[in-house]
């Protein structure tokens, strides 16, 4: 049997077995989060569990509606900043900026991927949160706060997918643009954009779902309130900041407990709702 037939067997049998361990860890997630969460949600009800708005284990309350709010106000506000900036960036690299700037520009913003989430919390709580306390005239900890440093997060992703995007679309299209007579911006925003735009779509929805599921630089900046929000500058408590805010704190096998496990099935949900709405964008671009 020829080396060259070997190494293409090794290497399907190598990748064939990492499928099926992201699979298998894929299923052991979703297992534990329903094995612990589902019998609470059935405990406590779904209606008062999701529509319900008091959280309090002593008295028997598990309501997580402002905690679900709070996280679709996070993504809102996250996508208002990072949409345009994002976008904007995108159309620089791809059809403005000399090669040379491109080569600095995007290794730089790829390289804020690398970078954990706890700087980015850090970051916040020491020069954001500041400035947000003198806007609000408390602590600084408030929502606004956690939809900057999310939205900084997300940053590189949308660059990066909606260059790609940008990079995709067929080069005779701007050209005969331009040799109709549009100039370089009416090409790129009459021409370009929209048929880059499943998939710039699919890096805004990609980007909401990492938005709705960060949790530890959001919990360190938006401070944790048990309350619905009046303002961007309230503090507030999202459903991932809510999680990890109270799972050290309490007992394992409580209602409490899977009470924070059913939450997870929440979250889990709404991330796969706003990835699969990614994935059918990003086939569209591709079709």
């Amino acid at each position: 049997m020829a080396p060259r037939y070997l190494a293409d067997m090794g290497a399907k049998w190598v990748f064939l077995i990492c499928a099926v361990v992201a699979l298998l860890i894929l299923i052991l997630v979703t297992y534990f989060i329903f094995k612990d969460g589902f019998s609470a949600l059935l405990k406590i009800g779904f209606g008062d569990f999701l529509f319900g708005t008091e959280w309090n284990p002593e008295g028997g309350e598990f309501g997580i509606l402002s905690f679900v709010l709070n996280s679709i106000y996070l993504m809102i506000g996250t996508l208002i900043i990072a949409a345009p900036l994002g976008i904007g960036c995108a159309i620089f690299l791809a059809e403005i900026a000399p090669s040379r700037v491109r080569e600095v520009v995007r290794p730089a913003i790829d390289l804020l991927v690398g970078i954990p989430s706890v700087v980015y919390g850090l970051v916040g709580i020491t020069f954001l949160c500041p400035l947000m306390g003198e806007l609000s005239g408390g602590s600084g900890h408030t929502l606004l706060a956690a939809i900057i440093v999310v939205a900084v997060m997300i940053l590189p992703t949308v660059v990066s997918i909606s260059e790609d995007s940008i990079r995709s679309v067929p080069r005779h299209h701007k050209e005969g643009a331009l040799a109709l007579g549009a100039t370089h911006w009416q090409a790129i925003w009459r021409v370009t954009l929209p048929a880059a735009r499943a998939g710039i779509v699919s890096a805004l929805i990609l980007s909401m779902g990492r938005a709705v599921g960060e949790a530890l630089a959001a919990y360190m900046v938006i401070g944790n309130a048990f309350a619905m929000v009046n303002s961007p500058l309230d503090p507030a408590r999202t459903l991932t900041s809510h999680i990890v805010g109270e799972i050290p704190e309490i007992a394992p096998n409580t209602l409490h407990f899977g009470a924070l496990f059913a939450t997870g099935i929440v979250l889990l949900v709404m991330i796969l709702i706003f990835n699969s709405f990614g994935l059918l964008a990003r086939r569209r671009s591709s079709s």
